[in-house]
């Protein structure tokens, strides 16, 4: 038997009795003890035995009872009995960059070729057949039949279905064999497709046959590097920049880069355009360690997003770095007021050691006694003095 009980209306009698009697028991306190009432405060749901229900005990014997789950009515979306559901997101609270899905079966395979002596000696075949059927069609040219002499009159037996249907065969052949013949070179590959259907990858050098029906697209796989022109770009204070990179890059996967974008090397320059929007490029005049800092998340950033069709980044590297024209003149003059300050600072910080230096010795050494007055003076006259000095000699 299963008992559900409620929380109390706000209206609820406080005077509740702590016991009810027994049905069929004396009212006014009698010798069988009353079964105490239970008031449920919370939601709950229990099993509880039938037995308990009609049992005289003046307790409740200990029964294990099941945890039960409180049932929760269905809401808006659908969700049912249990714990509510929870959102779901990245562990650290961060979303993520999209990253690009491609087609998981377009990967790159080797195609099916046959060496290039393969389809020579079927195209001499063809070559030689379609001679046979000449000759047994009685069709030769004039100076062949001459040449040939009675030979060439012994099988004559004129243009017939079987005669054109050879012709057919060996024609076929010839064309098959010389016209899948293809030059494989070092650092380019083949894709090959079939009616829009990806077929395989050749990167075989030398001469070889290919299907003449398929599709062949060239792609270059050597190591390459390219050298846009400026982009705009930004550093680390938002400043507007002019930068021109250099990227280092190469095909590694040939199916992706042919046939999951229009066209890789567009592809490429936007990616690195876009890395040059996120990642903020050292200023002109930044240390080296600022320098290489920003080429390297530049890499990451860059081969990040190109990895998904098959191109594989090396580096990025800016190559030239200046400041945009609408800011080039005032930075141009805080640059210049900026190594004025330094180089005023390191004059004075030379000037004040000079002058430490020369008061120290001249006390030291008792060459003069100088009270509080007189070595404020001197002091002073000694640092005029080496201004001075450093301002003509100066460049």
């Amino acid at each position: 038997m299963t008992t559900t009980t409620s929380p109390l209306p706000e209206n609820a009698p406080e005077d509740v009795p702590e016991s009810v009697p027994e049905p069929g028991g004396p009212v006014d306190g009698g010798t069988a003890a009353a079964r105490p009432a239970r008031l449920i405060h919370t939601e709950s749901t229990t099993e509880i035995p039938v037995h308990l229900l009609f049992r005289d005990a003046p307790g409740p014997a200990p029964v294990r009872l099941r945890p039960a789950v409180v049932a929760r009515r269905a809401d808006a979306d659908g969700h049912g009995a249990g714990e509510r559901p929870r959102p779901r997101g990245p562990a650290d609270g961060r979303s993520r960059p999209a990253v690009p899905r491609i087609d998981p079966e377009l990967v790159e395979r080797p195609a099916r070729v046959l060496p290039g002596l393969a389809g020579v000696l079927a195209g001499v075949c063809g070559a030689a057949g379609c001679v046979a059927t000449s000759w047994w069609a009685g069709v030769l040219p004039p100076p062949v039949a001459e040449a040939l002499g009675p030979a060439s009159r012994s099988g004559a037996a004129g243009l017939g279905p079987a005669q054109w249907a050879a012709y057919a065969g060996a024609g076929a052949l010839g064309l098959f064999g010389f016209g899948g013949l293809a030059r494989g070179r070092t650092g380019r590959a083949w894709v090959l497709g079939l009616f829009g259907r990806y077929r395989g990858t050749v990167r075989r050098t030398g001469l070889m046959w290919v299907n003449p029906l398929l599709l062949r697209r060239r792609v270059d796989v050597r190591l390459r590097h390219w050298r846009g022109e400026a982009m705009r770009a930004a550093d680390r204070s938002g400043v507007a920049l002019r930068v021109a990179v250099l990227v280092v890059w190469r095909v590694r996967d040939t199916a992706r880069a042919t046939l999951s974008v229009e066209d890789h090397e567009a592809y490429l320059r936007a990616c690195v355009e876009a890395a040059l929007v996120r990642v903020p490029v050292a200023a002109p005049g930044a240390s080296e360690g600022t320098v290489a800092a920003a080429q390297d998340a530049l890499t990451r950033l860059v081969a990040a997003d190109t990895a998904p069709v098959g191109v594989e980044v090396f580096a990025v590297r800016p190559v030239r770095v200046e400041y945009a024209p609408e800011v080039a003149a005032a930075m141009h003059r805080r640059r210049i007021a900026a190594l004025d300050a330094q180089h005023r600072a390191s004059v004075l910080g030379s000037v004040v050691d000079s002058v430490e230096d020369t008061v120290t010795r001249l006390t030291t050494r008792g060459l003069v006694e100088l009270d509080d007055y007189e070595r404020k003076v001197l002091v002073k006259d000694l640092t005029v003095a080496f201004c001075a000095g450093r301002g003509e000699t100066g460049p």
